[in-house]
């Protein structure tokens, strides 16, 4: 008779791409067979705008062909994107500010499900920050064979805007380089990068970022001319120079 092999299972997660989970089953030491399983997500960021409702819809979907249990596990984070930033765990919305139902999920192949989350507190003078960690676990298994399952997780964004945007973005240049302080209350997203000559030739790109409100970034650079810059706060747009 044979007897089910212990299977190993390894979880991490992932912030920026959505990934799905990946599924590897080992015939042995060194053949292996992939199976087609995992989740996706509806979104990876959920931006609560100030005139928007404090609350929003994660779409989860079971894209692999086997049932899936999956956890919801939020997270506080205080200042976020500096040195001294800290992720306070907790499932207690009385804790982070951020109310996340349901927090377990079974979906069956090809099933999808809502996690909402919404804020449980007035929006202040700052922006607040979240994580919501969103990761499928382990069931029930059993395999005649030695297994390994990885599974994928999702580290959502949640940022609460601010009732109103103070203060702004500004950059201090040394001969390589330039450092962008964020002295606004809101986060900002940089994109599009570039620096160009006199004639607008020759242009180098520069790579993105989310500041947050409070933090520093560095970016070399090779130049002395303008470095400009798409700063997006939540609906708002506008290409500046530095």
């Amino acid at each position: 008779m044979n007897m089910p092999a212990l299977i190993a299972i390894t979880s991490f997660l992932v912030r920026a791409a959505a990934i799905p989970i990946a599924l590897a089953v080992m015939l042995g030491p060194l053949a292996a067979v992939p199976a087609r399983a995992g989740i996706a997500l509806s979104k990876v960021i959920v931006d609560l705008a100030p005139d928007a409702p404090p609350r929003d819809d994660i779409e989860v979907i079971n894209d692999g062909n086997e049932r899936q249990y999956v956890v919801a596990e939020p997270a506080l984070i205080q200042a976020a994107g500096t040195a001294q930033e800290k992720r306070i765990d907790s499932s207690d919305p009385m804790v982070t500010g951020l109310l996340v139902t349901p927090q377990k999920l079974v979906l069956e192949a090809g099933e999808r499900k809502l996690i909402r989350v919404a804020l449980i507190a007035p929006r202040g003078a700052n922006e607040r920050v979240f994580r919501v960690a969103i990761k499928p676990v382990a069931g029930t298994v059993e395999a005649e064979q030695t297994s390994l399952k990885v599974f994928v997780g999702y580290d959502v964004l949640v940022i609460a805007r601010a009732t109103s945007v103070a203060g702004k973005v500004v950059a201090a240049r040394s001969s390589n380089a330039i450092t962008f302080h964020n002295r606004s209350n809101a986060s900002v997203e940089m994109s599009d990068g570039h620096q160009c000559d006199e004639g607008r030739k020759n242009c180098l790109p520069l790579p993105a970022m989310r500041l947050y409100s409070g933090a520093d970034w560095t970016v070399p650079i090779k130049q002395a001319a303008l470095v400009e810059y798409r700063m997006q706060q939540g609906k708002l747009s506008s290409t500046e120079s530095f």
